[in-house]
């Protein structure tokens, strides 16, 4: 009897302990706004060039209701939980393009990532459905003030179909923003590296190229035919029935000038609607082309070197700039690992660095990463009626010396800002603190 009372608080020892460990180290999703918030004192960075000192912003039901000088707004009869903010800087919250956020947690163990199917052809391939809410990483991204991400499968000609994710929720139902946004494509480079970088086999012909290009037309030229009436029960064909629509749009994942032009020609010759260039590290070289179709650019990230050796040694640095004074919309994206995401702010700041303002930067992560996906409408811009996803920081957001994001909403619930580096930090910060 003894030995069975023993085991039995041996068990519930070791399921609080187990329970005191997740929630440390897992924040617990947020619940839904239930009273108006109101944000006064601090200066808000609208989104869209715009800025107001001294701003009042009022939140409720989740939205933005009213924003604008706190000597101007009426607040007499507020009634909610106010926050001062005197001092610091609000955000709309930043957008994660092309990111693997949800679909990979350790890039080194193979069984957690879940990015990459067998196969050249997998339209019907869905980031949706894999999304992990559970991850660690979605904390450790968010505290920094990206809120929002574009969950993007990887590989082959046609990697799959993305979605965009509120960086909180219990499951990928809870987080789901925008389902199926768009179709990714890798269009075959004309050269290809072999071996390790600076191996000395450098690059070749890619002999590939035409056969996969036929691919591509075989699956397009079907895809095409499908939508316009035939409805087969392909789920490949289905998948990208949204691209010729209008519904989707297709991401096309490319670098080389004369392979943007003509991935999007190809596009273009099978009726799709909407097409939107990812990659784009030749894109300054192709502005009046873009500009002529309209055709907007997800930049890769730019802390990368040349990929000529007779290019500027901070072209990278400079894209931004290009494409800001070619009259190019375009965004920032860290487009690497899903940890690397939580640098997209400093991303920007790079680029404010190297001729954009301020204020374009910020707009590069959020308000023209909105206008690219199409969702511009309720999110990217500080804006009464929109959704009220935005975050303080008690700094500059886009300098990684003062960013410290304070308060976070997404369609305003108030999101916890811990994470598994916060909670290391607080129990190395007490061993020291204890002298131990």
């Amino acid at each position: 009897m003894l030995k069975q009372v023993t085991y039995i608080l041996n068990i519930l020892f070791l399921s609080c302990f187990t329970l005191w460990t997740v929630q440390a180290q897992d924040p617990v999703p947020a619940s839904p706004q239930t009273e108006p918030i109101l944000l006064i004192g601090g200066t808000a960075h609208i989104g869209n060039g715009k800025v107001i000192e001294n701003s009042a912003i009022i939140i409720e039901a989740g939205k933005i209701k009213n924003i604008a000088n706190a000597q101007i707004i009426k607040l007499g009869d507020f009634k909610g939980k106010t926050i001062r903010c005197e001092g610091k800087h609000i955000y709309p919250g930043f957008i994660a393009l092309n990111t693997n956020i949800g679909l990979t947690e350790v890039n080194a163990v193979r069984a957690s990532r879940d990015f990459d199917e067998l196969g050249a052809i997998n339209p019907n391939v869905r980031a949706l459905i894999a999304y992990n809410a559970e991850s660690k990483i979605i904390p450790t991204v968010r505290s920094n003030g990206v809120l929002i991400a574009q969950s993007t499968p990887r590989g082959g000609l046609i990697s799959g179909t993305s979605s965009l994710m509120m960086l909180d929720g219990w499951n990928w139902e809870d987080a789901m923003y925008k389902a199926d946004d768009g179709v990714h494509m890798n269009w075959p480079q004309s050269y290809i590296r072999r071996g390790w970088w600076g191996s000395s086999r450098g690059m070749e012909i890619n002999k590939k190229k035409k056969k996969d290009i036929q691919k591509l037309a075989d699956i397009f030229e079907a895809a095409a035919a499908n939508a316009e009436g035939s409805r087969s029960p392909n789920l490949r064909l289905a998948s990208m029935a949204g691209l010729f629509t209008g519904r989707q749009r297709l991401y096309i994942h490319t670098n080389q000038v004369n392979e943007i032009i003509e991935s999007i020609r190809f596009a273009q010759s099978y009726g799709v609607k909407k097409i939107v260039l990812v990659g784009g590290r030749d894109a300054w070289m192709a502005a009046d082309f873009l500009k002529e179709h309209d055709i907007p650019v997800i930049l890769a990230k730019i802390h990368s070197l040349p990929s000529r050796s007779d290019d500027d040694i901070d072209l990278s640095f400079r894209l931004p700039y290009l494409l800001q004074e070619a009259g190019i919309l375009y965004c920032l994206s860290y487009s690497g690992g899903a940890t690397g995401s939580r640098n997209l702010p400093f991303l920007a700041g790079t680029a404010a660095a190297y001729g954009l303002t301020k204020e374009q930067a910020v707009a590069a992560v959020s308000a023209n990463a909105a206008k690219i996906l199409g969702i511009d409408q309720t999110t990217g811009t500080l804006e009464p009626g929109k959704d009220a996803t935005l975050f303080v920081s008690s700094g500059d957001a886009l300098d990684m010396r003062s960013n410290q994001v304070e308060h976070a909403f997404i369609n305003g619930k108030a999101i916890r800002l811990s994470s598994h580096h916060t909670m290391l930090y607080e129990k190395y910060k007490g061993k020291y603190e204890r002298g131990e």
